[in-house]
């Protein structure tokens, strides 16, 4: 039986992602897509150029860049998903929310953003890179998970995970602690370090230092051409959009959360008899810490 296929991750997703790294040109070109993908859907390279104070082949490249073959393929693309949502993507994708907006409409906005990442994650997630991250953390002698505020959380409970299946890890969310920690990876060992912007430089640097000891390094960044990204042997990237008042929010850590699921699976799985054996004693061990009804 085949294994049911992923959909392609959106454009619009995939724009989001690379906008960082954008130039500045591109990075027009980016916005104006983003703001009216109808609009540009009907326009020639020439009038989207014009409405961007840029060039006809700042316009290739930018398609380049997100993987297609030309605008032709661009307008291609914007036309059907423009067509499979609202005519507006910001809204579509409930990623504002206004100051008069009722919590009823900021709850749909929420779940319209968090749904949205989940399902723009799972289809742009390298599947074969994430095999090679199971495999590295199975195999591995030392695991340390590198992470600072929100994402300190979801680091936290992929290292739980990983106990109760009898793979001891380590979690580090102030630098000095890390930085010491990575000084004594090596051959055989894995960091993991998880930044939603790629940029924070407490994660950096400890991953920096993990690489050139020898170790296997795992980024989890919701942008691909990030610092954090271009540092790593493996990279995971995640598809979520900040909601205001929410840069780097929920939305951001549950798609992280669903690659570390997906990790921390994967790794019970190859050796399913010991990570039974490992979760079925601390289920045991903690079972008298429970209220029966």
């Amino acid at each position: 039986m085949s294994a049911v296929e992923s959909p392609p991750p959106s454009l619009e997703s995939r724009i989001h992602g690379l906008l960082p790294a954008l130039s500045p040109a591109q990075a027009r070109i980016a916005t104006e897509v983003l703001r009216d993908p109808a609009e540009v859907a009907s326009s020639t390279i020439g009038q989207l150029a014009a409405r961007c104070g840029t060039s006809l082949p700042s316009v290739t490249r930018f398609c380049l860049a997100l993987g297609l073959s030309g605008y032709a393929e661009l307008r291609l693309t914007l036309a059907a998903e423009s067509g499979r949502t609202s005519p507006s993507w910001e809204r579509g994708t409930g990623s504002e929310v206004g100051p008069d907006d009722s919590l009823d409409e900021v709850l749909r906005t929420l779940l319209r953003a968090d749904t949205r990442a989940l399902e723009d994650t799972v289809a742009a997630l390298d599947v074969d890179a994430l095999g090679r991250a199971v495999r590295a953390i199975s195999d591995a002698r030392r695991i340390d998970l590198y992470a600072v505020a929100g994402s300190a959380s979801v680091a936290e409970d992929l290292r739980l995970r990983l106990h109760r299946i009898g793979r001891g890890a380590s979690t580090w969310s102030d630098v000095h602690t890390a930085l010491a920690s990575s000084a004594l990876l090596g051959t055989g060992d894995v960091a993991i370090g998880i930044s939603h912007s790629g940029e924070t430089i407490e994660v950096l640097e400890p991953m920096a230092r993990s690489g050139r000891q020898g170790a296997t390094t795992v980024a989890i960044t919701n942008y691909p051409r990030s610092p954090l990204a271009r540092a790593a042997d493996i990279v995971l990237v995640t598809a979520a959009r900040d909601v205001t008042f929410r840069t780097g929010g929920l939305s951001g850590r549950h798609a992280q959360m669903i690659v570390l699921d997906a990790l921390y699976l994967g790794v019970a799985q190859r050796d399913y008899p010991l990570a039974e054996q490992a979760f079925d004693a601390t289920a045991d061990a903690v079972s008298t810490h429970r209220q029966r009804s």
